[in-house]
Order: C-alpha cells, then sequence, then structure tokens
C-alpha cells in the first residue's frame, strides 16, 4: 500500500530535525552503523545480550557454566513446525530439580510487534518459581514476530467479511501456537500473555480448552466492546514513561472506584494526544503498522528507535538500555510479516472487532486480569469479563492493579508484576 499523501507529508514534517547531541540515546551511533547490515545474526547478538545477564543462561556453543546453585538452566532453540520454513524462536528455562508432580509449565507471549526479550526483568524470578516447583518456563516468539519465521502473512476473506477475517488472522497465531506445543510434547500450558499475546492467549484457550491450565493477562488488548475512544494502537511503540503512581509496592485488587479513575486519568490523556501518536492511528488503520512506518525513515528509523527505548524504559541501567534499544531495533527492522494482523483483529478506533469480554464466559479455568495504574489498556474489559466469568459458574476470575506501571506492567514494576504471576502460577483452583 503506498503511503497516503497526507500521512507522508506529516512523516516528513515530523522528521525533520536532529535532537542536541546530549539528548541522542546512547549507542544511537553503533546503532546507525548497523541499520543496513541488520539481520539475523544481529537481531541473535542482541537478543543474546540481553538473555546473557540472567546467571542461569546457557549460550550456545559457549563455554559458560552454569552453576549447581542455580535454580534453572535456560537456553534458545528454533522450534521447527509442520510447513516448512516456519518455525518458532523458543528460550527454555528448565528446571535444575525436576519434579514428578509439578505444575504444567508457564508460557510467556509478548505483545504486538515485541518478542521474548521484553520478559528479561522477570526472568529470573520465574525460573525461581520452575527451579522450586520441579516444573519449566518457556517464552517464545509469536510466528511472524520477534525472531520466529517471518513468513508472508495473508487474509483471504473478503473487507466486509469480519468474522472470516478475525477468524484467519487469529488462527495464523494460535494454530502455530498449539503446533509449537505439540513439538515440546507438552499435555497444558499456564499462559502468560502481554497486550496482543494476551488476546491471543484467551483464543487459543477458547480453541484448544484441553491445553490450558490458567490464563495470566497483562494489560491485555481487545476485551471490551468499546474503550471510549483511550485505547490506541499507536500506544504499542509511542507509549510514554511512567510517572510515580500510588504509595503501595503492593498490588491491589481492582474495585469499580479504582477502575473509573484510571478510565479518568485515561480520558484525560487521550485528549492531549500528539501528532505523532495521530500519524502512527491513523496509518495503523490503513493497513499499515508502525514498524513499517520505521523501516521507512532510513536514517531516522535508527533515532525513532532510540528515543522511544531511552525514554520509555528510563527505569533501566544504562547497559540495560543499550541492549534493549538494539533489540528492538533489530526485530523492528526484520521483515514485515505477523504484525499486519492488527487492522484485522482490531477496528478503527483500536477496539476489537469480536471483543473477549463477550468470549470469555466459555472459559472454565482460573483468569487473572493485570493491569498498571497509569494503563491506558481500558480496565472496564477486565472487570466486566469478571463479572462474565462468574455469571457462568466460573468464581476463578481475577482482576488487579499494579503501582508505578503503565502498559508494559512487567518491565514498568518487574519484582511486583513477577511476584504476582508466581502468586497466581501458585494460586489453587477451586
Amino acid at each position: 500500500m503506498a503511503t497516503p499523501p497526507a500521512a507522508a507529508l506529516a512523516v516528513a514534517d515530523a522528521l525533520p530535525v536532529l535532537p542536541p547531541a546530549k539528548e541522542i540515546p546512547s549507542g544511537f551511533v553503533s546503532s546507525l552503523k548497523s541499520w543496513w547490515a541488520a539481520g539475523e545474526k544481529e537481531s541473535a547478538a542482541a537478543e543474546e545480550r540481553l538473555l546473557r545477564q540472567l546467571p542461569f543462561y546457557q549460550p550456545s556453543n559457549s563455554s559458560r557454566v552454569v552453576g549447581e546453585e542455580q535454580p534453572a538452566v535456560a537456553s534458545r532453540s528454533r522450534v521447527d513446525l509442520n510447513t516448512p520454513k516456519h518455525y518458532i524462536n523458543t528460550l527454555s528455562i528448565k528446571s535444575t530439580s525436576p519434579s514428578p508432580n509439578a505444575p504444567p509449565p508457564a508460557v510467556m507471549l509478548h505483545g504486538y510487534g515485541a518478542g521474548l526479550g521484553f520478559y528479561f526483568r522477570n526472568f529470573q524470578a520465574m525460573a525461581n518459581w520452575a527451579g522450586k516447583r520441579g516444573t519449566d518456563v518457556y517464552a517464545l516468539d509469536w510466528l511472524g514476530m520477534g525472531r520466529s519465521a517471518r513468513v508472508p502473512f495473508t487474509v483471504k476473506a473478503k473487507r466486509e467479511d469480519i468474522p472470516g477475517r478475525v477468524a484467519e488472522a487469529e488462527a495464523f497465531f494460535i494454530d502455530s501456537l498449539e503446533e509449537w506445543r505439540a513439538k515440546m510434547g507438552l499435555e497444558k500450558m499456564t499462559l502468560v500473555g502481554h497486550s496482543l499475546g494476551a488476546y491471543f492467549s484467551v483464543v487459543y484457550a477458547l480453541k484448544y480448552p484441553t491445553r490450558v491450565n490458567k490464563l495470566i493477562l497483562l494489560s491485555p488488548a481487545g476485551v471490551p466492546h468499546d474503550p471510549n475512544g483511550t485505547t490506541m494502537p499507536s500506544r504499542e511503540v509511542t507509549d510514554s514513561p511512567v510517572t510515580e503512581g500510588s504509595d503501595s509496592d503492593h498490588p491491589e485488587p481492582a474495585t469499580l472506584k479504582r477502575v473509573k479513575t484510571l478510565k479518568d486519568e485515561q480520558k484525560a490523556q487521550k485528549r492531549q494526544e500528539s501528532r505523532t501518536r495521530k500519524l502512527f492511528t491513523y496509518l495503523w488503520e490503513e493497513g499499515w503498522s508502525p514498524f513499517q512506518v520505521v523501516r521507512s525513515t532510513l536514517f531516522w528509523g535508527p533515532m525513532l528507535v532510540g528515543k522511544y527505548s531511552s525514554r520509555r524504559f528510563s527505569g533501566l541501567t544504562d547497559e540495560e538500555t543499550r541492549n534493549i534499544h538494539d533489540y528492538i531495533m533489530n526485530i523492528t527492522l526484520a521483515k514485515g510479516s505477523g504484525e499486519y494482523c492488527i487492522s484485522h483483529i482490531l477496528a478503527p478506533g483500536a477496539h476489537a472487532r469480536i471483543p473477549l469480554v463477550d468470549r470469555v464466559a466459555a472459559l472454565k479455568i482460573p483468569v487473572t486480569f493485570v493491569y498498571g495504574d497509569q494503563d491506558w489498556m481500558d480496565p472496564q474489559g477486565g472487570t466486566d469479563s469478571v463479572e462474565n466469568l462468574r455469571k457462568a459458574g466460573n468464581g476463578n476470575g481475577r482482576m488487579y492493579i499494579v503501582p508505578h506501571a503503565g502498559h508494559h506492567v512487567y518491565l514498568d514494576n518487574p519484582k511486583v508484576t513477577s511476584d504476582l504471576i508466581v502468586k497466581e502460577l501458585d494460586r489453587p483452583i477451586d
């Protein structure tokens, strides 16, 4: 699709001024040098740098030895699917003390256009849980995203056939997850999904109910009927840094009053939407993706990614910021694939074409909704979903608000979020 003239002018208008030297993100120069050389090798190296920060990570073809005191050992692999050239990039965290009575493994699934490396600050807590319970944890890149195979994404259904378009787009992801599960020999899994990854986790559980033990949904996308204009797809890549939130350092149950406060804050922020955000939203709804925009900006691509990673994830160390920046840049530059699902799943205005709130009642398993106290996902969807589960006889629905966290709740407040994930993994099923 050609760039709409108005959008093209907006892109040109948005990019001409280079920021002062002191504002140039760390690692920008080296990123610019590798801009044209980005590929599988560079992407793998960027992911490796993130994972090497984990003391229990065992790189392939490396003499690094994981100590016996570590609760688990982690390694990367490429899991081939049934279709040639289709594969899933996988991080396996294996307990060093496997138990015959271990609970089902946890599978961590990233959001739109991201990758498994986004969970790097949660892997230690997950490894500790795996070691304690004698089970395993996996993190994978969705087919067509991260470092998984960037295969062509197509939808054959006609534009007016909304159910057909949604079904095809969902099947691209959830059927590949089912293939991956079978290849790994897993009977059941607890899915921990973020944003669009949480949406696909629910859809997977609906299609393959016997394969899912629990769902833990972090700032899930596509839940409510209408987010009242507060949810913007562009914010997957333009999300703002987190400011001071509540004084609590613990997740709090999502009361009606707390949900209303969060929704009012979202509406206020929506009124201040920037021109760049409007541009991204416009292109998204025209069938583009934010990542396509970045790939099209040549010299400015590393600057856009660098400014985003250093601004949005300001709580990281300098080394972590450099590593996450290089990681984001490399997976962003990879060939467009699964990212083009978005216009089929989300309608203009960014609410789901077939909202999850109308579908979750069919689930018979524990479902946990988690939002940040500065989230931009509409929490009303979580509240209504828990109620719909209750009405259907499933009293195992829960919802929490995590302090000092936005949409990337697991990265904004990794300790509190990781502790909450472990708590929900261990919660008994009624």
